[in-house]
């Protein structure tokens, strides 16, 4: 079994500007979690960037998105999408690197050459619209993974499970008339961005599991028993995606739910057995959200254990 970790300096210069809970920081509070010896046999990759980058972006976003957010890149400073969403000279080439780790790990695990892999990403994706960016997200790292998957390897079933405390309103937009992807999504409700209702069912491929505040782990486990875990076996997926926010940590600032490290490595552990049972073990695991760095730091670690398999029968 081949585990896979991507990660590249050039995250880190996506400069959010002081104060921003999104801050290259989240990224070095990641690398310390990885850098111990439970860790040494996952494989480490330095994600490239194609050559066919601005196509693989053209596979959700539109060309005038794409255009608008490449052009509105600052040679200095800062400049704003919106009130949240930031970009600095340096975040071109991190968000095109993060568009390259992800669709190199659909290449690595759709090609058996590995099973599983961890994509530490900066900027995050899963509210960037197929139209705009925005929530933190200039393109959606996830929905062109698996689009990617898709239409490269002809894949007919693929899963994206979302458990930031976020809903995921642009993974959402890109598939929620294509019912070869199955989009399932726990969040914090009501909370930003307002969308994520049940009622929000697509092609009947969209499930939609809101979170009252205050949520603890108790009953985060029992909706996914109830609905996310059922729903992702029966659909027989052939390549699990996960949008891995971990911000709906007790101590994250930005939420209101009481996940701790446990619940990340159950919900980890669950989805990880689907995958053996149905698709070879297949998943393919990029960050969201997660803004208190001692949490973040030990909900990735909680993550990444039980993705290698590391962390027993959790």
């Amino acid at each position: 079994m081949t585990m896979l970790y991507y990660s590249h300096a050039e995250f880190l210069s996506h400069d959010t500007g002081p104060g921003h809970p999104e801050s290259p920081d989240r990224l070095r509070a990641i690398e310390t979690a990885m850098n111990i010896p439970r860790f040494q046999g996952i494989r480490r990759v330095s994600p490239p960037l194609p050559d066919d980058i601005e196509t693989k972006l053209a596979l959700i976003h539109t060309p005038a998105m794409i255009a608008r957010v490449l052009a509105g890149i600052p040679a200095e400073g800062l400049s704003y999408f919106d009130a949240d969403t930031v970009a600095s000279p340096g975040s071109k080439a991190a968000a095109l690197r993060a568009v390259g780790a992800v669709c190199d790990a659909v290449d690595q695990i759709c090609t058996d050459r590995a099973q599983q892999a961890f994509c530490a990403v900066r900027p995050p994706g899963h509210h960037a619209m197929p139209g705009y960016p925005m929530g933190f997200c200039l393109f959606n790292n996830i929905a062109i993974a698996a689009e990617y998957a898709r239409t490269r390897y002809g894949l007919e079933r693929i899963a994206i499970v979302d458990f930031d405390v976020h809903h995921g309103n642009g993974t959402q937009a890109a598939f929620y008339q294509q019912p070869q992807v199955l989009y399932a999504s726990s969040h914090q409700w009501p909370h930003y961005p307002g969308s994520g209702h049940p009622s929000e069912n697509g092609v009947g491929n969209i499930i939609n599991v809101p979170l009252p505040t205050g949520t603890d782990g108790k009953t985060f486990r029992a909706k996914y028993s109830e609905t996310i875990l059922p729903a992702v076996r029966k659909f027989n997926p052939q390549l699990i995606l996960i949008s891995a926010g971990f911000d709906a940590h007790k101590d994250d600032p930005l939420a209101s739910l009481r996940l701790v490290e446990d619940d990340y490595a159950w919900v980890t552990r669950q989805l990880r057995d689907i995958a053996d049972a149905v698709c070879n073990g297949r998943i393919i695991s990029a960050l969201e959200g997660g803004y208190d760095l001692r949490a973040l730091s030990a909900s990735v670690a909680a993550h990444v254990g039980s993705l290698a398999g590391l962390n027993g029968g959790d």
